[in-house]
């Protein structure tokens, strides 16, 4: 049984399908994806030799897997876990509901994520914007930019600050919204709360919006909640996306830095952030930091966070002072 322990999950996959025989196989392979079926082919080619109780293992796990999902559609959540409990016992009814739950999160709109986003906007436009917060949630961040880019200007405002207020959506109230958007659309999304939205979703999105919508959101967003607006616009450019600036920027900024700051957050960085900060340095600058950074010892990690935040508030600013440009998605032009 060792072996099983050590299969991975495409392994155990394959482990099924081999199975199966070649005719259920084909069966099962027509609901996957060509990709899908590309990977998962490799992975039953690539099996390697596998007794018998370790085999048994695989489609005892798959079939409690299998199970678990059928009492879970039948009879929702509590009535779910009530069962397992008493068929496998606490531990692993807790170690099934776990893994189901994993498996059918990524299932949740799954329709929407595949979608063209102009056939998402013609679904959500007309939606409150508490419906489009849930959904563009759901969705990547390429669609969900796109979509609000294309929405009137007041319910650009209200949907990402649902968004970043967002923090679960009941199995109910997801089922309800995929249904009525995509009445194909029929799984069940069985867990107890499921995480969407919230600081780090709305900040993904505006990365990618264009400018102007980017700003009057952030400026509408500041009347209605100036902390909500810091706490996005932190999450928005990380001490790493330095590398995405130009050498100009990049020298620009450093002007603006306190040498102190440097060292810390460099202390804390990697090689190429370091590298490329060090290429735009004046060689004296370049001197006094490397010196500075020999001295420091047993820094805080929240020392280097905070070091590295406060030249990310410098990049920030000179930013919406037009003194650099952060690379960003959208129509923006740049001419040299």
């Amino acid at each position: 049984m060792s072996d099983l322990l050590e299969l991975s999950s495409k392994q155990k996959a394959a482990v099924v399908i081999a199975a199966l025989g070649a005719e259920n196989a084909a069966f099962v392979y027509k609901y996957f994806s060509n990709d899908e079926v590309e990977s998962l082919t490799f992975d039953v080619s690539s099996l390697p030799y596998l007794d018998v109780q370790t085999v048994d293992g695989v489609l005892g796990e798959f079939y409690e897997l299998c199970l678990t999902q059928k009492v879970i559609t039948d009879g929702g959540v509590e009535y779910a876990r009530d069962v397992l409990t008493k068929a496998f016992g606490e531990e692993a009814a807790a170690r099934l509901m776990e893994k189901i739950n994993r498996s059918m999160q990524s299932k949740a709109f799954d329709f929407i994520r595949k979608s063209d986003y102009k056939n998402l906007l013609a679904i959500v436009q007309n939606e409150y914007p508490q419906t489009i917060a849930l959904i563009l949630s759901y969705a990547n961040s390429e669609q969900a930019s796109a979509v609000l880019s294309e929405l009137p200007k007041e319910k650009r405002v209200e949907v990402i600050e649902r968004i970043a207020k967002m923090d679960s959506a009941s199995p109910d109230t997801v089922k309800t919204v995929e249904a009525t958007l995509e009445r194909k659309f029929a799984s069940v999304v069985s867990m107890d709360t499921t995480e969407v939205g919230g600081i780090n979703t709305v900040a993904d999105i505006l990365n990618k919006v264009d400018r102007a919508t980017e700003k009057y959101i952030f400026d509408e967003l500041t009347v209605r909640d100036p902390a909500l607006v810091d706490e996005i616009k932190k999450k928005m450019f990380v001490f790493e996306d330095i590398l995405g600036l130009d050498s100009m920027s990049i020298q620009r900024f450093i002007r603006e830095c306190d040498t102190k700051d440097l060292s810390v957050a460099i202390k804390g960085s990697n090689e190429d952030v370091a590298a490329v900060l060090y290429a735009n340095m004046p060689k004296r600058m370049q001197d006094t930091i490397q010196q500075e950074i020999e001295y420091l010892h047993n820094i805080r990690m929240r020392d280097v966070e905070e070091a590295q935040q406060r030249i990310v508030g410098i990049i920030r600013h000179l930013e919406e002072e037009g003194e650099l440009v952060i690379g960003k998605g959208g129509e923006d032009e740049i001419i040299a």
